[in-house]
């Protein structure tokens, strides 16, 4: 398996944030709260692309709804 493979299961803040519909800088905030899993690689934040789908079919990106992965 290459580095490659690994990489495309994984999404970066730019595409969390077009797959929520809101602002990067609440990605990271969201992240940064604990509440969407993510790791670090370098200096980038990486989601793995099934909780990403998970977290997005629960979540509501209107101000004052909660979003919970579980």
């Amino acid at each position: 398996m290459s580095k490659d493979d690994l990489i495309e299961n994984y999404a970066g803040v730019a595409e969390v944030s077009k797959r929520l519909n809101i602002h990067p800088e609440s990605v990271r905030r969201l992240i940064r709260q604990g509440k969407l899993p993510a790791i670090k690689f370098g200096n980038k934040w990486l989601v793995e692309k099934a909780t990403l789908d998970q977290y997005a079919s629960r979540y509501d990106p209107r101000p004052g709804n909660k979003a919970t992965l579980f």
